[in-house]
């Protein structure tokens, strides 16, 4: 698929524009700053050419399972949904700051952190699965960091959960980190196959490559990952200290025969915790609501794709806030880091109307005195 240039960012009630954050296959996401109370949150927005039912049903379960799902330490935050002015959904979520995407291809990364990492990311997607969601794009660059320093799960959204065609390829897909049976198209997703992508993401972020990622150059096209993925032959991380137990544990969550992985999120994150008491650290704590947790609110309506929140019939005009001129989609695609804020509030003539309002007052008080003096006979 074409990549499309990122959409304008829409006025929100209550949400000054700073930049953008990134573009998706269906979706953009800005960076705002929230009136009140006071902080910075990512919006996640949908193209204004979007029509597509399906897309807008994968909106609103995004949504309203990340609203489900927000209590939990592990996975991003959302504050509210709606829809903008234009008539676009947006999400107004957490802002996390940095992510896992890069760091682990440029930084040598401890084998402790990321066994707190996987066995973390287990617990998200544990929680996920019974609430009745597959994320369907368990990667590196799906693991956010908030300003606390902790890895969330991210990205429960329309391309992680859509299928869709062209060319005989699955688009929803993050090939290099997907199951062979997700490769092969035989399943759109499963529980297993997502302890596959877990599995391949903790390779990942040890081995600073996908798994099935070659150094030499034009050997990871789409089409070659695809065959090596098929034949899925587990290679051990050529590292002293990851040590054999931890290696045992990814060939068995990356088995090419669904049937001999971990059945669980939960039964994967347990192992890693057996790793980490093998190495004498402190097993991660799996965070894991009860039984009596997903009953306790609405379940999400995945068939859903009506527009919903209160949608304004036309834009305010804001004279309060302007952009620097030329940042429209073109500039916005040329540049993403081009910041831009809103100028001080001007005060020169808010108070003219107040003195019209008050000299005409004056005006026609001064009038009504002479008429009443008149009719008295004083004048």
């Amino acid at each position: 698929m074409a990549a499309r240039l990122p959409s304008a960012p829409p006025i929100l009630p209550g949400l000054a524009y700073i930049r953008p954050l990134g573009s998706g296959g269906f979706a953009d996401v800005f960076l705002y700053e929230q009136d009140m109370p006071r902080r910075n949150v990512a919006v996640k927005v949908m193209p204004s050419d979007v029509r597509d039912p399906e897309l807008r049903r994968m909106f609103n379960a995004e949504a309203d399972v990340l609203a489900h799902l927000s209590a939990h330490p592990s996975i991003v935050t959302v504050y509210q949904a709606s829809i903008s002015a234009d008539g676009r959904p947006y999400i107004v979520m957490e802002y996390c700051p940095g992510s896992l995407a890069q760091r682990y291809r440029v930084e040598r990364l401890p084998v402790e952190e990321v066994l707190t990492i996987g066995v973390r990311m287990a617990s998200a997607l544990e929680s996920a699965h019974r609430a009745g969601l597959i994320h369907r794009d368990v990667k590196p660059s799906n693991i956010l960091i908030t300003t606390f320093g902790t890895p969330v799960l991210a990205d429960f959204g329309i391309s992680a959960s859509l299928q869709r065609k062209s060319g005989g390829e699955v688009l929803a897909m993050s090939i290099p980190w997907s199951a062979p049976e997700v490769v092969a198209e035989q399943t759109s997703g499963t529980v297993t196959s997502e302890v596959w992508s877990l599995g391949a993401t903790v390779y990942s972020l040890l081995a600073g490559h996908s798994p099935f990622e070659r150094r030499e150059r034009g050997q990871n096209t789409k089409e070659l990952l695809r065959k090596r993925i098929a034949r899925a032959t587990y290679v051990e991380i050529p590292r002293a200290d990851v040590p054999a137990s931890l290696q045992a544990v990814l060939a068995a969550a990356m088995s090419r025969d669904p049937g001999r992985r971990y059945d669980s999120a939960r039964a994967f994150g347990e192992a890693l915790r057996e790793v980490q008491s093998g190495l004498g650290l402190s097993p991660t704590p799996l965070e894991i609501p009860d039984a009596e947790w997903s009953p306790a609110s609405a379940p999400v309506d995945f068939g859903d794709s009506a527009l919903r929140g209160p949608a304004r019939s036309h834009v305010e005009r804001d004279l309060t806030r302007k952009t620097r001129a030329g940042t429209g989609v073109a500039q916005l695609a040329r540049d993403e880091d081009t910041e831009i804020s809103a100028p001080a509030r001007r005060r020169g003539r808010a108070a003219l109307p107040w003195a019209i309002g008050i000299g005409a007052g004056v005006v026609a008080g001064a009038g009504a005195v002479v008429v009443a003096l008149m009719a008295a006979g004083v004048l």
